[in-house]
C-alpha cells in the first residue's frame, strides 16, 4: 500500500530541500527519522513533518518499521520577487523561492518480493547446472 503527503508553497528553496531529500531517498522510514533528527539543516524539520504525515496517511503511524520511502521529490513553486536598495539609487532584485515537496511511502514487503523472485531464478539456474 502506498501513501502520499505533500507540502506546497513552502518558503524553502528547492535546492536546499533536495539536499535533505537525497539523504533519505529509498531508505526505511525508521532510518530516515533517525537521520533527520540529527541533521543540522533547517529544511530537515519540513521534511520530517511531511514524512510523518505520509506515515500517518498509510495508517501505520504506531509501527512504521515495515515502511520504506519509495519516492521523494521537490519542485519549484512560485517565486516571490522583491526589491532591495542598491548603490547610486538603483534597485537590486531579490528572489524568494518557494517549493512543493512530495513524499511517497510504501510497504517494504513489496520490494522484498522482487528480491525473492530474483533469488529464486538464481537458485533454479544453479540447480539446472
Amino acid at each position: 500500500m502506498e501513501a502520499k503527503a505533500t507540502a506546497k508553497f513552502v518558503r524553502y528553496t528547492p535546492r536546499k530541500v533536495n539536499q535533505v531529500l537525497s539523504l533519505i531517498r529509498n531508505k526505511k522510514v525508521e532510518k530516515a527519522f533517525e537521520v533527520l533528527s540529527f541533521l543540522p539543516k533547517s529544511a530537515a524539520t519540513l521534511v520530517e513533518k511531511v514524512l510523518k504525515s505520509a506515515t500517518a496517511n498509510s495508517g501505520k503511524l504506531s509501527d512504521f518499521s515495515k515502511l520504506k520511502i519509495k519516492e521523494a521529490w521537490v519542485g519549484n513553486g512560485p517565486i516571490l520577487k522583491r526589491m532591495r536598495h542598491g548603490p547610486q539609487g538603483r534597485g537590486m532584485p531579490i528572489k524568494k523561492r518557494t517549493a512543493h515537496l512530495t513524499i511517497i511511502v510504501t510497504d517494504a514487503g513489496v520490494s522484498d518480493g522482487k528480491r525473492k523472485k530474483k533469488a529464486s531464478k538464481m537458485v533454479k539456474a544453479v540447480e539446472a547446472k
